[in-house]
């Protein structure tokens, strides 16, 4: 993407920010008007292509948004459960069909059935009062919006455990403030953390990098845009554990002399949105946000932004394009956001799970965190299961936990009969049941066995669900959310789905060869882990599920 664009939409800073500008002009219709998205190109002085080709993007802003009032929700773990079709049945009694859109996902996995209705998320048996939710446009019932699952830690308590009282909490922020930004890097670099959002990199190498780098302006940014259908856990957090998330980012800010921090969340969690906006203004009114905090010399300020529906803006340049108001495509790297990221600036971007781990991890100390795990993985680890188990929820467990532990110890096992496990997300492995006890909690014994373990996401694919659907699913997922900058994705994942498509319906047989050279090349000339990350579970498909596949293959 251009720098010029960068710098032109970061003239005012992220408090009057232009992808914000573009998500309150589509709050009434859907989408913003031409004429609207006119006058925010000629006030960030940038051309109409770039908000036009902006707005169009994302589900939420695009012309097709116009005048939706509800949406079901298309996610893997819905769509293994058949719990949707239903759902739009009872929506269709009480909206037209044009007024009914589609989400992914929306994090409502423990219990399925999930939709959204004026800016609220529902599942469970909500679906049976949607005449009083479209009518009263809020829930009355003993349901009501709020969704409720089981959280449970075997082993350390890092990110489950109860929060004191807010000045108590953080005063050990300041009181490590007085030790110096040497010290505290020091501990989180013993600690050995390693990114939670999948990719497992070192947070420390990213503090550092950003705190060495030259610059009047450096960000923080929290990636809550927890896309991966399956996945909770970052929801738990920023609901549940909002002031630990806090933490953790002015933490990171004082590392590495950043004064301001963007949390950026997706749109499908209203609620998160809500908890924490709320939380800052409880720090702001006690004092613990702003200019020199309570006399330490640290300021630091907080910016919430609502994405708008982009699985790609997971991705963290897409991401920080998209802050920018610019269409989120995958930058090439490098240069690293640590040097250049958020308009231009030096940019630490970080998962929500590594962020909330901070405070723990200074508390106690670095070493003690690093006693926890197995290998190079340390401390412990989220994982969000859904309703195909016995216990579905949120589990905090050691890193290197045996993954049958998980499955049937804490979970109770399965409420129906299971063939595969996906985990990580739509780009994670697919785990057939005889692999489990192979496993363990960790990147490595995943990595090794030629899995991903990633955000930790588990999806049950159930055993009467059809493998060639679920393949597909995949591929057009891909396809629906690729930011389209390279063709190996934008047209890979497509012509991925129209193979599967029609070897479902019965009218054609997949080439292995030409399969195995499409995926190949998705994998190896993808820019980012979208086209290059899918592979692999269609690789675990066509290779854990060869007998019920090959009546689909030439």
């Amino acid at each position: 993407m251009s720098k010029n664009l960068s710098e032109l939409t970061g003239r005012k800073g992220l408090k009057y920010n232009l992808f914000d500008k573009l998500g309150n002009l589509s709050l009434e219709t859907g989408t913003p008007s031409k004429e609207a998205l006119s006058s925010a190109a000629e006030d960030f002085l940038i051309g109409k292509a770039n908000t036009y080709g902006t707005a169009t993007f994302y589900d939420f802003m695009r012309p097709e948004n116009q005048g939706k009032k509800a949406y079901v929700c298309n996610g893997s773990a819905c769509l293994c459960a058949g719990t949707q079709e239903g759902v739009r049945h009872e929506l269709e009694k009480h909206f037209k069909e044009n007024e009914i859109g589609e989400m992914c996902c929306l994090g409502r996995c423990h219990e399925n059935g999930a939709f959204h209705i004026n800016g609220k998320n529902y599942s469970g048996k909500a679906a049976n009062e949607i005449a009083q939710i479209a009518t009263e446009g809020r829930q009355n019932g003993t349901q009501g919006n709020t969704d409720r699952y089981r959280v449970h830690c075997h082993g350390t308590q890092v990110l489950t455990g109860p929060m004191p009282g807010i000045d108590a909490y953080f005063g050990i922020l300041l009181s490590h403030i007085g030790l110096g930004q040497d010290t505290c890097l020091e501990q989180v670099k013993l600690s050995n953390i390693r990114g939670r959002g999948g990719a497992g990199f070192p947070m420390w190498i990213k503090l550092d990098g950003c705190r060495k780098a030259l610059s009047d302006q450096k960000f923080i940014v929290c990636n809550a845009d927890e896309g991966d259908p399956g996945a909770y856990t970052d929801r738990y957090l920023l609901e549940q554990q909002p002031f630990a998330v806090l933490w953790g980012m002015m933490m990171a800010g004082f590392i590495t002399g950043s004064d301001y921090g963007a949390l950026y969340i997706r749109a499908e969690y209203p609620e998160s949105v809500e908890v924490i906006e709320t939380a800052i203004r409880q720090l702001e009114s006690l004092g613990w946000l702003g200019e020199n905090i309570k006399g330490s010399g640290f300021s630091f300020h907080f910016k919430v932004i609502k994405a708008q529906g982009a699985y790609i803006c997971g991705e963290e340049t897409a991401l920080l394009n998209s802050i920018e108001g610019q269409r989120p495509e995958v930058r090439v790297r490098p240069p690293y956001p640590v040097v250049q990221g958020l308009f231009n600036k030096p940019t630490v971007v970080n998962n929500v799970e590594t962020l909330a781990a901070l405070p723990y991890i200074l508390k106690h100390g670095g070493a003690h965190y690093a006693s926890i795990g197995r290998g190079k993985c340390t401390g412990t680890k989220l994982l969000s299961l859904d309703s195909h188990f016995t216990k579905p929820g949120v589990y905090e467990v050691d890193m290197g936990t045996p993954l049958h532990t998980v499955v049937y110890e804490l979970a109770g096992g399965f409420a129906k009969a299971v063939k595969a496990l996906h985990i990580g997300g739509p780009l994670g492995g697919l785990v057939p049941m005889h692999m489990i006890d192979k496993l363990t909690i960790d990147f490595e014994s995943f990595a090794e066995a030629g899995f991903l373990l990633g955000h930790a996401s588990i999806i049950c694919v159930p055993h009467d669900f059809p493998m060639v659907a679920y393949l597909e699913h995949l591929f057009a997922f891909t396809s629906h959310e690729s930011c389209g900058k390279c063709f190996p994705c934008r047209l890979g994942a497509k012509r991925g789905a129209e193979m599967f498509a029609k070897a479902r319906e019965g009218s054609y047989k997949i080439d292995r060869t030409l399969l195995h050279d499409l995926i190949h090349t998705m994998e190896t000339g993808s820019l980012c882990a979208l086209g290059g990350g899918v592979p692999l579970p269609i690789r675990n498909g066509l290779a854990y599920f060869e007998e019920e596949l090959r009546g689909y293959l030439a």
